[in-house]
């Protein structure tokens, strides 16, 4: 599922990654120059699902903090098998599943962490 995607669906969850990431933002804004009027007025305005869809889409990894500030704990394991591999991911101990490509298990793993820190808020 697309970043975006994610964002519409698990709404709750939403406005906790949109904050990180503005928090992310502000921290790298940190200037002596830079008008502290300025960095109330983005923080009022917010960063759009836009935006923050192309962050998860361009580094899907990034999300992990927000998981991990929120008790969601995803891992990522390779599984070594007769003829190949696959990778696991686990959620809090709680949730698993598998994927042919470590990608692929990132992906599956934060579309679940999505839906679980949405129903913990």
């Amino acid at each position: 599922m697309k970043g975006i995607e994610l964002l519409e669906k698990y709404d709750k969850a939403a406005i906790v990654i949109k904050q990180f990431y503005l928090n992310v933002m502000l921290e790298s804004l940190k200037d002596d120059n830079l008008p502290e009027s300025f960095k109330e007025y983005a923080r009022e305005a917010g960063i759009d699902n836009d935006k923050i869809a192309a962050f998860i889409d361009a580094q899907p990894r990034g999300l992990f903090d927000v998981f991990d500030n929120n008790k969601v704990y995803v891992g990522i394991t390779p599984n070594f098998l007769i003829g190949g591999m696959e990778f696991k991911y686990t959620i809090s101990d709680d949730i698993s599943g598998e994927a042919p490509t470590r990608m692929e298990a990132e992906k599956m793993a934060i579309e679940k962490a999505f839906e679980i820190l949405n129903n913990k808020l």
